[in-house]
């Protein structure tokens, strides 16, 4: 199971890469090998605001389909155009090329909140 040490992640399988006060936003490893084979990616428009922990896109999949929780709050920059032609760079690359979101963060000290990666590893083993 692939867990990045320069990522932080939450209790519901999402990853986040910070880039000055922007959070990239995707789903782990193990979240997109629980779900299968992904077909679709329901994405925010940028300009749409999300709350922490609160659902802010939608992820279908063959086996089901599952919520993306914001890890952290602000307003989204851009979303992956890529996933909407081709859904499964998440299980391919989840990590690089199967990035969901960007979202500018409103409060740093959200990010407290978030796990690092050996926290999360401990979650999942």
């Amino acid at each position: 199971m692939n867990v990045p040490e320069e990522l932080l992640y939450t209790e519901d399988h999402e990853w986040v890469r910070v880039e000055n006060d922007i959070a990239v936003v995707g789903i782990t490893d193990y979240a997109q090998g629980e779900l299968g084979d992904i077909v679709f990616i329901e994405m925010p428009d940028p300009g749409e605001q999300t709350t922490q922990s609160e659902p802010c896109a939608s992820i279908e999949a063959v086996k089901a389909v599952s919520d993306l929780y914001a890890p952290v709050s602000g307003e989204v920059t851009e979303i992956n155009e890529d996933l909407v032609d081709d859904p499964q760079q998440v299980n391919t690359d989840p990590y690089s090329g199967g990035w969901i979101l960007k979202i500018k963060i409103a409060d740093t000290s959200e990010l407290e909140d978030l796990m690092s990666a050996e926290e999360y590893q401990n979650m999942i083993s």
